[in-house]
């Protein structure tokens, strides 16, 4: 039999397989072929992935964090600071000088300024290098015995993240989201848990700084089950949280006076900056000392303001718009906003304070009744204008034979495409 016509490897013909590939003194069939990239897969998998931290530099990391981040400049380069020390740390072990030292880190932010947008990021790239990051969020956390999820079911989602392989899940990052809602009552006058709060707290002290916890595999515990024991040292823990009230404290402590003939005026944003948080401000919001120690590294995310809003709409790789816009040219139609719709979108934004996540709505509001009667429109050009925001009634442009006839002129020469 010609040996094009049967697989070099298993020695079955082309009858007995769906794709033979022939070379010029060889040949492989689909199965062996499918067999093959497998094994390089599971090779690729078990490699030592600290060889590929080499290039994870911080000028990388805030370089991919702008793709997809606007704004929070300060915020992406110390977040990429930590990580990437993290990873040397991690890489050069062998070293006695860095045998110890992990920097948990802690993100302060108001709603939507980009702290979980930034992990995203991260969970992104490090999927590539095989690193697993898992998300959990702290309002969902008790204590041990109560109803609800204890710390080690953060764990176990790092290890359902890397497929239970615990060499990699041991190098990987937890983000715990919501972290403030674990604070007990604070002085500036919240009451964001209960006294289970504090014993969250207490509970997540021996995972952030590293030990050794044994995970239940299952979603339910019983005697005797089987666990799996997981080193959490190497582990980098991120906490991030709104920390609403927590100006107030700030304010107090270093006496900046609003009211009286010698008051400092503060504009609305300096409020919710957080810049000059120092570990006693978290003590009274109602964080327990040896948790803010187990946090040393501290980030502070701002408000966005209306250009950095506009800059959301348009500039990343994902931007809201540029995926609306894909939306209309599956229909075979273009859609374009005008620098005045986007600062009328912008304003709405903030006038209604529903930050960067109600972007989507404004324009889902704006363009359901056009989409919904797309596909008998097509091919056309619709036009939002700041009046579409207004009103949510859009410009159409009709494409016939060539020529565009125009329902509705549009005001602005120009236009975001």
């Amino acid at each position: 039999m010609n040996p094009k016509n049967v697989c070099s490897f298993c020695q079955k013909d082309n009858l007995k397989v769906e794709k033979l590939i022939a070379g010029k003194n060889a040949s492989i069939c689909n199965e062996c072929l499918e067999l093959a990239l497998e094994a390089l897969k599971q090779e690729k998998n078990e490699a030592n992935i600290d060889e590929d931290f080499w290039d994870i530099s911080p000028k990388f990391l805030k370089n991919e964090f702008d793709k997809f981040v606007i704004g929070q400049e300060d915020a992406k380069k110390q977040l990429a600071v930590v990580v990437s020390n993290h990873y040397k740390r991690l890489l050069f072990q062998s070293s006695d000088v860095l045998q110890e030292g992990k920097v948990n880190l802690l993100m302060i932010g108001p709603t939507s300024s980009g702290k979980t947008l930034l992990l995203k990021v991260l969970q992104k790239l490090f999927s590539k290098k095989g690193i697993p990051i898992a998300f959990s969020d702290a309002t969902t956390l008790t204590e041990a015995g109560y109803v609800g999820e204890d710390v080690e079911t953060m764990l176990l989602r790092l290890l359902q993240e890397c497929d239970f392989n615990v060499e990699k899940a041991q190098k990987g990052i937890i983000f715990i989201d919501e972290i403030d809602k674990i604070a007990t009552k604070n002085s500036a006058g919240s009451l964001s848990r209960d006294v289970s709060g504090e014993g969250v707290q207490h509970a997540l002290l021996g995972i952030l700084q590293g030990k050794i916890a044994n995970v239940t595999p299952g979603s339910k515990k019983s005697i005797g089950q089987e666990t799996i024991q997981i080193d959490t040292s190497d582990i980098l823990f991120i906490c991030a949280g709104a920390f609403s009230g927590l100006e107030k404290i700030i304010d107090n402590r270093t006496n900046i006076s609003s009211i009286g003939l010698h008051a400092q005026i503060k504009e609305k944003n300096d409020l919710k900056t957080y810049s000059n948080v120092e570990t006693e401000d978290l003590i009274k919001y109602g964080m327990i000392p040896e948790f803010v120690g187990r946090l040393p590294s501290v980030v502070t995310l701002q408000e966005l303001s209306k250009e950095q809003l506009i800059n959301v709409l348009t500039k990343p790789d994902n931007a809201i718009i540029k995926q609306y816009q894909q939306l209309f040219k599956c229909s075979n139609c273009e859609l374009i906003f005008t620098d005045e719709a986007l600062d009328e979108i912008a304003t709405l934004t903030l006038k209604k304070k529903i930050s960067t996540r109600g972007l989507k709505g404004v324009i889902e509001k704006i363009l359901t009744e056009t989409m919904f009667e797309l596909e008998t429109l097509k091919p056309c050009k619709v036009v939002v204008t700041r009046e579409s925001v207004r009103t949510n009634k859009v410009e159409i442009q009709h494409v016939n034979d060539g020529f565009i006839e125009t329902l509705e002129d549009t005001k602005s020469s120009k236009i975001f495409r």
